[in-house]
């Protein structure tokens, strides 16, 4: 501790949180509801990560595709949340909730990031969630593997702040690669996407008097998730290193550039660029568990969360609670894109809906372990699915779910719950 005898010590707090993406959203918010004091801590100047500042303004299926809600809890929360002041695009038999008749139209919406920003902004400094914004989670302060606290940097240069539990929600699990808790990493294609205006746009917003309609896209790198469209010859993108990402915005913002050369210029704006990289996977925890695709229908003891493909019908997983925490280090957890999951699994974990019941679970165990004494890999599962259930978190999906035509192929397989 004695190197950090000269940085100004600001205050304890229950919980810290590092990003403020979904993850970190939820995650200060589930601890606050249980009455513990939260700081979240954002590098930029709006939440939402990704999902606003990223510009994938998109909540992603939260349904098998046959009409059954399986990602419930604070996602769901969250979603009407991002729609309450602003478009959406739900379908119209999920627009009053769960269908009661099945459907093959999935519960899924597009929405205003800046408006959901605003949302999110105006319900954690309602809850007493103390937001710092432009600011950055510089280092861990560690004593052997438990987290003191963290240095901060930002305007009023560096700070420090004790802390019972850390969440690592900064979605590059970069307070947990600072903290030498073991990660994988994460490979990013070469994709850039920023919203834009044009005269056919907006003329058809007008005549449906939609305001979404009038919001289209430029891209710069076109790939896509898995992949197609890298160009030949590119290395992946790590997300790890300044002068990669550097070279990646620069290409990037070039290319769109030279994609718009030929467009008549009175014709289309550009009216946002995101204003972080478009990255997915950075890197996540090497965790006590790590989700594979392999795990399909398998059912956890220490689930804290059922979730669905977003991208297949009727693909179902669980989040084993060890997908969040390395056994030994006492009080640091992650959340969202760096939970431990292996290639597709890891896509399936680390999208909006899944990201958010991440978080949950991530701020409601830290609530529990700062009452109990426990160190949070070795929480009591039971009581924390049973306050999960309680705030309409699915623990463990139901094997009905999964059609006949599959159920004949697939071994259901269980640990004991």
């Amino acid at each position: 501790m004695n190197f950090i005898e000269d940085i100004p010590v600001r205050g304890h707090y229950d919980l810290i949180v590092a990003g403020g993406g979904v993850a970190g959203v939820a995650a200060a918010l589930s601890a606050q509801r249980l009455g513990k004091n939260v700081l979240l801590i954002e590098k930029s100047i709006m939440l939402g990560g990704l999902s606003t500042i990223g510009l994938i303004n998109f909540f992603v299926p939260m349904c098998n595709g046959r009409g059954k809600l399986i990602i419930r809890g604070m996602a769901e929360e969250l979603l009407r949340l991002s729609i309450r002041y602003g478009y959406d695009s739900i379908p119209e038999d999920w627009k009053n909730g769960e269908p009661v008749k099945p459907t093959l139209q999935r519960y899924c919406t597009r929405y205003s990031p800046q408006i959901f920003a605003l949302a999110m902004t105006e319900l954690l400094h309602n809850a007493g969630i103390t937001i710092r914004f432009d600011s950055v989670v510089s280092m861990p302060v560690m004593n052997g593997l438990h987290c003191d606290g963290v240095i901060v940097e930002s305007k009023s240069g560096r700070e420090y702040f004790s802390a019972g539990v850390v969440v690592d929600a900064t979605g590059d699990a970069e307070v947990l690669y600072r903290a030498n808790v073991p990660i994988r990493q994460g490979k990013n294609y070469f994709s850039y996407y920023g919203h834009a205006l044009t005269l056919e746009s907006c003329r058809l917003a007008w005549e449906t008097k939609d305001i979404a309609k009038a919001i289209t896209g430029r891209h710069g790198g076109n790939a896509d998730l898995y992949g197609r469209n890298h160009p030949a010859g590119m290395p992946v993108y790590t997300g790890t290193n300044a002068n990669e990402i550097s070279r990646f915005v620069v290409l990037n913002q070039c290319q769109m550039l030279d994609n718009i050369r030929t467009e008549t210029r009175t014709s289309r704006d550009i009216i946002t660029l995101p204003t972080m990289c478009q990255f997915r996977t950075i890197r996540c925890i090497d965790g006590d568990y790590c989700l594979t695709i392999g795990d399909q229908y398998r059912h956890f003891a220490d689930s804290v969360g059922a979730i669905n493909d977003f991208d297949q019908r009727d693909f179902l997983y669980e989040i084993p609670y060890r997908t969040l925490v390395r056994s030994g280090f006492d009080n640091l957890i992650t959340a969202g894109r760096c939970v431990c999951g292996d290639g597709y699994a890891w896509d399936v974990l680390r999208v909006i809906p899944p990201a958010i019941i991440s978080g949950q679970a991530a701020g409601t165990a830290a609530a529990l372990v700062l009452d109990s004494g426990r160190p949070i890999y070795d929480i009591d599962i039971v009581q924390l699915q049973q306050t999960l259930e309680k705030a309409k978190v699915m623990i463990h999906f139901n094997d009905s779910l999964i059609p006949e035509k599959l159920a004949d192929d697939v071994n259901v397989e269980s640990e004991h719950f």
